[in-house]
């Protein structure tokens, strides 16, 4: 199948988004000529954040990133992939305990369509511990998460907090 354009997608609930994933972003929009992150409601998971707000905290972090952009999907991603042409996933490994979840995911995602291609770029080392769910952790019980987020996510999250 031939393609104009290669068109990296990296999904996620990004719940909220951290400074592991503005990583694995720049790191893709670095190869790929087109990044779309996009944004799906993770039904197994308690959001802290609603999609739109997900969506607006995302596309202000990536904003000085001009070959990415930030949307959002609900249902297969396959199916998002077909509807935008695309048929290359971007997924961050941050350990080894990542590795078997994320290789079950990129075989199934290829036998629901068989050109999609999962790409597995790993975060800075810093980043290599860093999850959404130990942000709203650390958060929900009063910790300091400012150096795990955005400037903008930190601002929301602690605005979230205070209600």
């Amino acid at each position: 199948m031939k393609h104009k354009e290669i068109i990296a997608v990296y999904p996620g609930s990004f719940d909220p988004p951290t400074n592991g994933h503005i990583d694995i972003i720049g790191r893709a929009a670095k190869l790929f000529p087109k990044v779309i992150v996009a944004i799906t409601h993770n039904y197994n998971k308690k959001h802290m954040f609603t999609l739109e707000e997900r969506l607006s905290m995302m596309k202000e972090a990536v904003s000085k990133m001009k070959n990415v952009k930030v949307a959002s999907f609900s249902g297969l991603l396959v199916d998002y992939l077909n509807k935008i042409d695309s048929f290359c996933i971007v997924r961050g490994l941050r350990a080894l305990s990542d590795f078997e979840y994320e290789f079950q995911m990129a075989l199934m995602n290829r036998k629901l369509k068989k050109d999609v291609e999962t790409v597995f770029l790993m975060p800075e080392q810093e980043y290599t511990f860093l999850s959404s769910s130990m942000v709203r952790e650390i958060a929900s019980l009063g910790g300091n998460f400012k150096n795990f987020v955005p400037n903008n996510v930190y601002k929301k999250i602690k605005d979230k907090r205070k209600n």
